[in-house]
């Protein structure tokens, strides 16, 4: 089976551990911190470097995940990914065997689908992305890369979401809609008319 390092380890990143270890396709060897973290380890794995040290776990791991939430900002997912992609790392699919994933559907690499989640006929998601817990992507949405689509969410038919948005838990939004990119929509919202780039609705 092969190894997969985790960038991050805090609590999104017990969900992709759970996730990862049902899904029975790699087994994790480790995760990555920050610099000055006092973070020992996570679910019984250890930390097997810091940031810096990415350059050099990539000379013994192929794979990586980048496993820190997206909420107030997603700069530094983004970072994380851009460099693990810059380092020639693998960044792969992760989808748990409890969701439903359309054959029909498109995921991007370094995206996480996780738990009870539904991705419906004809809809793309981006890169780097976090499906979470019990979310519907209806048919023919598109969440672009670097988007977080929390736990509950709705996106119904033909929705864009533009990327680096994050839609809070329990969001419903209407069909044929777009979110522009940059925008956080809070939990429990219902969106009905198009929402421009950069924008906070709560």
């Amino acid at each position: 089976m092969d190894e997969i390092i985790l960038v991050g380890a805090g609590g999104h990143t017990r969900s992709c551990i759970d996730v990862i270890e049902i899904s029975g396709n790699f087994k994790i060897a480790g995760l990555v911190e920050k610099k000055d973290t006092t973070i020992k380890g996570n679910l019984g794995y250890p930390i097997v470097g810091l940031d810096k040290d990415l350059p050099d776990l990539r000379k013994k791991y192929m794979f990586a995940l980048v496993t820190i939430g997206q909420i107030k900002s997603p700069t530094t997912r983004v970072n994380l990914f851009s460099l693990l992609k810059e380092l020639d790392f693998h960044l792969p699919i992760i989808i748990s065997p409890r969701a439903y994933v359309s054959n029909h559907s498109k995921i991007g690499d370094g995206t996480i689908i996780m738990h009870n989640s539904i991705i419906n006929a004809n809809a793309i998601i981006g890169e780097n992305c976090i499906i979470n817990n019990n979310v519907l992507i209806e048919h023919d949405a598109k969440v672009d890369n670097h988007c977080h689509v929390s736990t509950g969410a709705i996106v119904n038919g033909n929705v864009h979401v533009g990327s680096k948005s994050f839609i809070g838990s329990g969001v419903i939004t209407k069909e044929s809609i777009s979110i522009g990119s940059n925008s956080i929509i809070g939990a429990g919202v219902v969106i009905k008319k198009d929402v421009n780039s950069n924008q906070l609705i709560k």
